[in-house]
């Protein structure tokens, strides 16, 4: 018998789903044994449920076609069959939130894609590398949800991956004022050319609810628990704009920052590379040997060249120059559904196993 943890996806014939399924194919942690979707594909196997709706490059997995797809609202019956789950469901707010405690009320850890338990205070939101000591706070939620083992944690928005994490690791020139474009890969709506063609050769300056959230997610990972609870932190003030370009996948990021304390730019480039944490201390099986990259070539990071840098798990940072209004600027980019979205959370679920919050049931 296999001694991987057994783990549903919910939402699975999602992109986000269909994501976590690939990556998750040969994990040597985590094996897909249910998947879960919407009733209207209950009771038919995946492949059948997904039918041409497969959005990945590489080919569906030979050991989840023939899965028997479950009804995700049948939380009981989907949760007897697993050690955890994670969460890419396409509802509500108030549905996820209902959903998702609900599985963790089965005694069953979930690990979120989702934005509705993100301003929970007592979720851990998070960044593996930034603020793996948020997931104390799980405690607190499982006395309030009467769990033992049962838990709900998220990870961030994806465009946030381009510039927060460099934000993190400038801690100490102690940046205050941030601002951020967001150029953002159309993926990150779950949309694929062919779903989406008037996007093609187009630019649309809004994306609903996505501004909000690139300005203070950033600030309750760089915040604190204190009494069972996330404070998120007062500082920088981050203003955004977040624009949807025609690219599959990858955020870039084009940033200004402020900063108190003086900083040259070879010691903002070493802070950054140096930059590491407990994913790459634990050596965890998705973590990137090195987070976060500087690229010195003028017309870096470019989307097609540098996506993938690090498996799309790595942070890949050009064009750190002083500026005339404020102190430094730079260019990010970050792979969006993977470091963004479904590879982030498997970071986050391994993270979790290592802390021993994730187990066998």
């Amino acid at each position: 018998m296999s001694e991987k943890l057994k783990v549903g996806v919910l939402g699975a014939t999602g992109m986000v789903g269909q994501r976590f399924i690939s990556i998750l194919a040969d994990h040597p942690w985590f094996e897909v044994v249910t998947v879960a979707a919407s009733p209207r594909s209950a009771g038919k196997t995946y492949a059948e449920a997904v039918g041409d709706r497969w959005k990945m490059t590489t080919p569906m997995p030979d050991a989840v076609k023939d899965l028997i797809v479950y009804d995700v609202t049948e939380v009981e019956k989907v949760a007897a069959t697993v050690d955890f789950v994670f969460s890419a469901v396409d509802m509500s707010k108030d549905e996820i939130k209902a959903i998702e405690e609900a599985y963790a009320k089965t005694e069953t850890p979930v690990v979120s894609n989702n934005s509705a338990h993100r301003w929970t205070p007592d979720v851990p939101m998070i960044v593996p590398e930034i603020n793996a000591d948020h997931v104390e706070v799980i405690e607190a939620q499982k006395k309030r949800l009467g769990t033992t083992r049962g838990f709900v944690a998220v990870k961030p928005n994806c465009s946030i991956q381009s510039y927060a994490p460099c934000l993190a690791a400038w801690k100490e020139f102690e940046p205050y004022e941030v601002i951020a474009t967001t150029y953002q890969a159309i993926s990150g709506a779950g949309k694929t050319f062919k779903d989406w063609p008037e996007m093609v050769e187009n630019v649309i300056p809004f994306i609903g609810g996505e501004e909000e959230k690139s300005e203070k997610e950033p600030l309750r990972i760089l915040g604190k628990v204190e009494n069972g609870e996330i404070v998120p932190a007062t500082s920088p003030k981050i203003s955004c704009q977040c624009i949807r370009v025609p690219v599959l996948n990858g955020h870039t990021a084009a940033v200004f920052v402020k900063f108190k304390k003086k900083a040259t730019k070879e010691q903002l480039v070493e802070a950054l590379t140096s930059f590491s944490g407990e994913p790459q201390k634990l050596e965890l099986p998705s973590a990137p040997k090195q987070f976060i990259r500087y690229m010195e070539e003028e017309n870096r990071p470019q989307v097609t060249l540098d996506v993938d840098y690090e498996n799309g798990m790595g942070v890949s940072i050009g064009r750190l120059r002083e500026d005339t209004i404020y102190d430094w600027k730079f260019v990010g980019l970050s792979h969006n559904t993977l470091r963004g979205a479904a590879g982030g959370a498997v970071l986050c679920a391994e993270l979790l196993k290592a802390k021993g919050y994730i187990t066998k049931k």
